[in-house]
């Protein structure tokens, strides 16, 4: 298996994307970066201490928005540490959640942080629950949602279940990235990536483990190559 070294950096013009990591099981934490604004994709464990790292507390404070393609801990489990840091610090610009609807775990979050921090949170959080595959806009970004297939394993070991899961397209001025997410192989993925100026494609399986949960290297290569430049990550360490 390809073993990533990370953070994996890609900037063009006025356009950016820092991947501080995402290792299967750990966490995932993307910074996006579009003119002035800041977004933030899949909040992993560690995104507070990375994003704190690469940018000012000012400027965290100006992040607009949460782009959240799955609910599995690997990809939203600093999530609470993030709003209560923007709470701590007296953030005052609103705050953006994107996620799949039926992403339970966003919700769950969601709502204990507005339970236990009710009075003193000093910014207004809006949800947007995506339900289908429209673009739209937000902070001068375009936003294109997409379906990919990621299952998982229920306590038999056996049976799997499809969880709420998207890839997102972001495209700012004449520049778009395309980001899968956790996905198996999928022609939603295939068409989204192809023609793409950038391409994070997952590629957590070996060569001999084939269902519906990640891709092999093999299958993220493969639409990967059809970008004008690609990143694989997700890759078991």
């Amino acid at each position: 298996m390809l073993h990533q070294k990370y953070p994996l950096k890609w900037n063009k013009k006025n356009f950016s994307i820092k991947i501080f990591c995402s290792i299967p099981n750990i966490a995932t934490g993307i910074l996006i970066k579009a003119g002035k604004t800041y977004l933030v994709v899949d909040p992993g464990d560690g995104i507070l201490r990375d994003i704190n790292k690469e940018i000012i507390p000012k400027k965290i404070l100006t992040i607009s928005d949460l782009f959240i393609t799955h609910g599995h801990h690997d990809h939203i489990g600093g999530a609470w540490s993030l709003l209560t840091y923007m709470r701590v610090m007296n953030k005052k610009t609103p705050l953006s959640i994107h996620f799949p609807a039926g992403c339970v775990e966003i919700e769950s979050i969601y709502n204990a942080f507005k339970k236990v921090y009710s009075k003193t949170i000093p910014y207004q959080i809006s949800l947007n629950v995506i339900t289908g595959s429209k673009s739209y806009k937000s902070n001068g970004v375009t936003i294109k949602p997409f379906p990919v297939i990621h299952k998982e394993y229920l306590n038999d070991g056996v049976t799997t279940k499809q969880v709420p899961a998207l890839g997102y397209k972001f495209t700012y001025e004449d520049l778009n990235i395309c980001y899968g997410g956790d996905t198996a192989y999928c022609t939603d993925l295939v068409k989204n990536a192809k023609g793409s100026d950038l391409a994070i494609i997952e590629a957590g399986h070996d060569e001999d483990t084939h269902d519906e949960i990640h891709m092999t290297l093999k299958e993220a290569k493969s639409i990967g190559q059809s970008a004008r430049e690609y990143f694989l990550v997700h890759v078991p360490e």
